[in-house]
């Protein structure tokens, strides 16, 4: 049997009819008054290693309350407190990043909910290095691989909760591309897969702010004196229309509709942010920007 600690029956919260139709996947006891920044102090101290498996397994319940209400906020707040040890947060690491390179769950909530779990543990490396070299490098790995596999694009949901595949990598993305220890090639594949969410070939209209949060961890990377302007120029022609169908005929129809907006929202929130900025190295994507805003068709 897993380790007791403070895993028990799961406390039924009220919630949406289709949440209460699907089975409950937490077991972990939640605070009666609601209180997880206090709640966090306790739960982590007394937590061992089956306790912080069922609450990461709790990031796949069908009720948003309890994965994102709950599960979520209670690791942000342990994170953001400090109140798990190194070797917990190393036992975090491997337990999350395992999620996120398995094969999703049938709802499509796990993987991108550990995605955002992951960016508070790499947050948290940001503030206090903790992981060793290797350790981040490979989370820098599976934080790319992750975004460039996004391939479910439904934002929230009615009576679900979010999803949100693209924004959750994006922001393992940012607090990667904030790490003063990231090196240029973690920096290339961060790029390399934000590159391919940008306009992906699915063709989903975004419409929950997926493009400026794919944009955030761009400007942050800016900042980095190892990519220069030849190299951030032939980046954002990357972005550019091609030869592709979508793009031949772009006004007829979903597929090349979706790549004009998807691309204009995300040379838009570049630009708004470069042009603004007093930082020479942001702004020199201002002008990036505007040119692949004038060759969209």
């Amino acid at each position: 049997m897993r380790d007791a600690g403070i895993i028990v029956a799961v406390i039924m919260l009220t919630a949406s009819p289709a949440a209460a139709e699907a089975a409950p996947i937490c077991v972990v006891a939640r605070p009666a008054d609601g209180d997880l920044k206090a709640y966090a102090i306790p739960f982590f101290a007394k937590a061992r290693l089956g306790d912080l498996e069922a609450l990461a397994a709790c990031l796949g319940d069908p009720d948003p309350a309890v994965r994102d209400g709950f599960a979520f906020t209670l690791w942000s707040e342990g994170l953001r407190g400090r109140h798990l040890s190194a070797a917990q947060m190393r036992h975090a690491l491997a337990q999350l990043t395992g999620m996120v390179a398995a094969p999703e769950d049938a709802a499509g909530f796990r993987r991108p909910f550990a995605a955002l779990v992951l960016s508070e543990v790499a947050r948290a490396d940001r503030i206090g290095a903790w992981m060793t070299d290797a350790e981040l490098h490979t989370l820098a790995r599976t934080g790319a691989a992750y975004l460039r596999g996004v391939t479910d694009y439904r934002g929230v949901v009615p009576g679900e909760g979010w999803r949100h595949g693209v924004a959750h990598g994006s922001d393992l993305a940012l607090q990667l591309a904030l790490n003063p220890r990231l090196t240029q090639a973690d920096a290339d594949l961060l790029l390399g897969a934000i590159a391919s969410q940008v306009a992906p070939a699915a063709s989903p209209y975004y419409h929950h702010g997926e493009s400026a949060r794919l944009a955030r961890p761009v400007l942050f990377l800016a900042k980095r004196p190892d990519i220069d302007d030849a190299a951030w120029a032939a980046w954002f022609k990357t972005l550019h229309p091609d030869t592709g169908a979508r793009w031949k005929d772009a006004y007829a129809g979903d597929a090349g509709l979706a790549a004009i907006h998807n691309t204009t929202a995300f040379a838009s929130a570049i630009y708004i942010s470069a042009a603004e900025t007093q930082d020479p190295q942001i702004k020199r994507l201002a002008p990036l920007a505007i040119d692949l805003l004038k060759a969209l068709p």
